[in-house]
């Protein structure tokens, strides 16, 4: 048994933070994650954890019960979970005090070249990835700071009860396939074909998770297609690529195929309806499928399929990470110690990731048997290929300057559908526009065509 007390060393990064951190900068430990076996190394550890956590619904219940389980191990430690609603707006505002706790889930908010400033390293990436699977979000310079809390395969969760009394037999393998099945739906159903929950916010930023591997098959495509690629927005006229994507809402929400008014969905509210049979179908990611089965009698009738794009008869689903687990640089070598005890529980130990729809970030992990369908002849399974070395911040950067706040703000698809609504501009029109922006961010990176 290692001591309790972790010999520590003075934190180095404390040079390059930004003013408002320095002034909370403490004593870093210099154990990495792989290092730990747990309930045998830092048993006798005392610390008191705070957690903020995007995961409000289940703060008082599930996170109890992994707390409660832990604390077999590590009595001495105790964990305080925050529930934040508005999660990645205000704990990246929170993260420039310094003093906002010990583990939070990084937001995506967080540039790549600024991790260290705000998160303890919770080892060599290379080291790492010996166990652990999609690293590359929140790694740097050979550092990773943050493990994913699961993997999310990308497709969309549908009540197969409403899906069969429309009259659709088959899943839907393309966007035209996909929009007649809606209309079916509108037309032999009282469902909502597809619901946007667009009055969520968060929930229009789902839609920018499906334009790289998903829509072209290609796991190079974020660095080759979109960051470096020309007017990667375009309809490329076969039903492929980002276009696709949007436009597949943009169609769905013109034609009348989600709900009446957008401004008034209801995320929470939208559960119990998906398993009552009053919707048809959402686009998000895999972590959906529990929640709605979940919410009612008729678990049973929600299940989950790929996104309806085929390039050669193939359906592509992108795996990739959920929000990642951070440590807090300023905290106390003994917090920092005692939270890579917890985090390397919950990763490793908990169940978290198959309870919730997704899939252990694990080496040699298991595929969850919900998510059978995604392991067929016509359908693979693809993760997006890291940016090339010396490349790391560069779609951050292009991202950023452009201002189109792909996976971040949900630009692009709240676009979609206000335009959509009002008949403003055409889904043409509205590509043409990202790829002046797009274009624009490249050339200030030194892309050009």
């Amino acid at each position: 048994m290692k001591k309790k007390t972790v010999v520590a060393a003075a934190l180095t990064a404390a040079m390059t933070m930004p003013m408002s951190l320095t002034a909370f900068a403490s004593e870093a430990t210099e154990v990495t994650i792989d290092q730990i076996t747990l309930g045998e190394d830092y048993t006798d550890v005392e610390a008191e954890l705070k957690f903020l956590t995007h995961k409000t619904d289940v703060v008082d219940t599930k996170f109890q019960e992994y707390i409660a389980e832990f604390q077999k191990m590590y009595p001495n430690i105790s964990i305080e979970y925050e529930g934040i609603t508005d999660y990645a707006n205000d704990v990246t505002m929170r993260l420039s005090t310094g003093d906002w706790g010990d583990i939070c889930m990084i937001p995506t908010t967080v540039s790549k070249a600024d991790l260290g400033d705000y998160f303890l390293s919770l080892g060599d990436t290379a080291t790492l990835e010996e166990t652990y699977t999609l690293l590359d979000n929140f790694s740097f310079d050979g550092k990773t700071y943050g493990i994913p809390s699961m993997a999310n395969i990308q497709g969309v969760v549908y009540n197969k009860a409403v899906f069969e009394a429309a009259g659709v037999t088959e899943i839907p393998k393309t966007p035209d396939e996909f929009l007649d099945a809606l209309q079916k739906i509108k037309d032999n159903t009282d469902a909502i074909p597809l619901y946007t929950n667009f009055a969520a916010g968060w929930t229009m930023s789902a839609w920018d998770a499906y334009i790289d591997g998903c829509a072209t098959g290609d796991p190079s495509f974020g660095n080759t297609g979109l960051d470096k690629g020309e007017n990667p927005f375009s309809d490329r006229g076969d039903q492929t690529g980002p276009y696709a994507v949007y436009n597949t809402l943009y169609e769905a929400v013109s034609r009348g195929l989600t709900e009446d008014d957008p401004t008034t969905t209801d995320w929470e509210g939208s559960k119990g309806m998906f398993n009552n049979g009053e919707i048809g179908c959402m686009v998000l990611g895999s972590w959906a499928l529990p929640q709605m089965q979940q919410a009612g009698e008729n678990g049973d009738d929600i299940a989950y399929m790929p996104f309806p794009i085929s390039i050669d008869g193939i359906q592509y689903a992108t795996e990739g990470p959920d929000y990642n687990y951070g440590i807090n640089v300023n905290s106390s070598a003994d917090e920092q110690i005692a939270a890579m005890c917890y985090i390397k529980f919950l990763v490793e130990q908990s169940g978290f990731a198959e309870s919730e729809g997704g899939v252990d970030c694990l080496v040699d992990a298991e595929f969850p048997e919900a998510l059978a369908a995604f392991q067929s002849d016509t359908v693979k399974i693809i993760v997006n290929d890291p940016a090339p070395e010396g490349e790391e911040t560069l779609h951050t950067d292009i991202n950023n300057e452009s201002e189109l706040g792909l996976n971040v703000s949900g630009k692009l698809a709240t676009e979609v559908v206000e335009n959509a609504i009002t008949g403003g501009l055409t889904m043409t029109e509205l590509a043409d526009e990202w790829n002046a922006a797009w274009t624009e961010a490249q050339a200030e990176y030194g892309i050009t065509h």
